[in-house]
């Protein structure tokens, strides 16, 4: 792998090419993200580079008149991150993630990694949490079928049979419930990019990308390539 970035999830809307056909697309915020470590074989074992995603105020510790401590930006980052992000040379980041590229060595702490670094008819691979539905029925989740809907009938969207009581005299392993669903870390493969804009740091992929408004979406090199 040798391409990859930290994007947030704008929204979808649609474009129109010379010919006027419209395309559905998702605007994601692609970066800047900025190296803040680079790991090699010699110190870890393997060689990756970790980037930094999103702005975020350092956690800062005051003192008031009786001496007791007082912290200004409780969502802040810890004392911990201030400075690894300072021995980086960087700001602090909100978020932090990995990326084995093959290129690793030729990176260097505080560079920028940018929207172009992908191009128009790309195909990445989409990575982020998808939205969260909370509990459902077994129609909904899992899309089985209803009981017939006249009058009389006490069987509507209920779950039905889970099994003969007799034998096995149990529910199987792995039976489809109602239960939660969503916000499950989904990835959705070999998406092509319609269009790059360097200069507002957006790339917008043809398609649906997991994960709500404002989401983090990891955006790596398809690992199937152009089918």
């Amino acid at each position: 792998m040798t391409k990859a970035i930290l994007a947030k999830k704008i929204g979808m809307t649609q474009i129109f090419d010379e010919k006027g056909v419209v395309t559905p697309v998702t605007v994601l915020e692609a970066g800047p993200c900025t190296v803040t470590q680079i790991k090699t074989k010699e110190n870890d074992g393997y060689d990756a580079i970790q980037v930094g995603f999103g702005d975020i105020k350092d956690k800062v510790v005051e003192k008031d008149a009786g001496g007791s401590r007082k912290i200004a930006h409780a969502h802040g980052t810890t004392k911990a991150l201030v400075g690894h992000f300072k021995k980086a040379g960087t700001a602090s980041k909100k978020y932090l993630r990995e990326f084995k590229f093959d290129n690793a060595s030729e990176y260097q702490l505080a560079q920028e990694i940018k929207a172009d670094i992908f191009a128009a008819g790309d195909f990445v691979d989409a990575t982020a949490i998808s939205k969260g539905k909370g509990f459902q029925g077994t129609i909904k989740r899992l899309g089985q079928h209803r009981g017939p809907m006249k009058h009389g009938s006490k069987f509507h969207r209920h779950q039905g049979s889970n099994g003969a009581c007799s034998s096995p005299s149990r529910v199987y392993k792995g039976k489809g419930m109602p239960g939660h669903m969503g916000s499950k870390r989904i990835t959705v493969q070999n998406l092509e990019i319609v269009r790059v804009d360097a200069e507002k740091n957006l790339i917008l992929v043809k398609g649906a990308v997991p994960g709500a408004r404002k989401a983090l979406v990891t955006i790596k090199e398809t690992v199937k390539g152009n089918k």
